[in-house]
């Protein structure tokens, strides 16, 4: 804690800390730019929502970038309080959303329409109600990896199999700020007492929630993309304002 400065929230009641100095500039936020370093992801979420709604995707996708919303605000709350309560609102939204990934990415070749939702709600529901009583943490960390790596080889068939060249910079570019994220990720946290002793901290949790944010629109983008093509909707990748991508679709008129 900063001298001079005051938690408004109480002491400190959650099982990790980042390396940024708490209540440097506010009473009321404990990690500033830890929470700050979310809004990139709201934004993006709610840019990839107006898109699916407007072009009328699957539900599925709506329920995505809401999450993506979901997830970067419960991120907003835990760093801004530090508190106990509000990692669990980190942490538990951080698996239900790797869940709706694998939902997506593997629901298309099952062929029980109903099996795979209704296992991933129960197993969502069971982890929540686990990790609240047990407070898992490194047994949180090796589960979270573990969901993550079963996506992966998903998103890397529907690579090959996609012959689009815009496509696949989607799914380099998911690759690229997930590798990246990572590194600022355990950058901070290994390495904290060497950065702490630098001139300038670079705030690597705060740049891990920044490329995971675009991480997460691209990993979307490529998804809808690829759906789109399952569905016979003719997909093309557009960009906005010349900067961010976005899949553009056209639909038979009989749908």
């Amino acid at each position: 804690m900063a001298d001079g400065i005051s938690s408004f929230w109480g002491p400190v009641t959650s099982t990790k800390e980042c390396c940024e100095r708490n209540y440097v500039y506010s009473s009321y936020v404990a990690e500033f730019y830890n929470t700050i370093s979310n809004i990139p992801c709201i934004i993006l979420a709610l840019i990839g929502l107006v898109n699916a709604l407007r072009q009328r995707f699957e539900k599925r996708f709506s329920v995505l970038h809401i999450s993506n919303m979901t997830l970067a605000i419960g991120s907003m709350l835990y760093h801004s309080t530090l508190q106990r309560v509000q990692q669990q609102g980190d942490e538990t939204p951080m698996v239900w959303e790797v869940l709706l990934y694998l939902y997506i990415l593997y629901s298309p070749d099952w062929h029980y329409a109903t099996t795979m939702p209704t296992f991933l709600f129960l197993y969502g529901g069971l982890f929540a109600i686990l990790h609240s009583v047990f407070h898992f943490g490194l047994g949180f960390k090796l589960h979270y990896v573990a969901l993550c790596l079963l996506c992966i080889p998903r998103m890397y068939k529907y690579y090959i199999y996609t012959d689009d060249r815009a496509a696949k910079r989607l799914a380099k570019l998911y690759l690229l700020t997930l590798i990246l994220g990572s590194l600022c990720g355990i950058l901070d946290r290994v390495f904290c007492n060497h950065v702490s002793s630098w001139p300038l901290n670079p705030e690597g949790h705060a740049l891990w929630h920044a490329f995971m944010g675009f991480n997460s629109y691209y990993a979307n983008t490529f998804l809808m993309f690829c759906r789109a093509q399952q569905r016979g909707w003719n997909p093309k990748v557009a960009s906005m304002m010349g900067i961010l991508p976005y899949v553009k679709i056209e639909k038979p008129k009989a749908q």
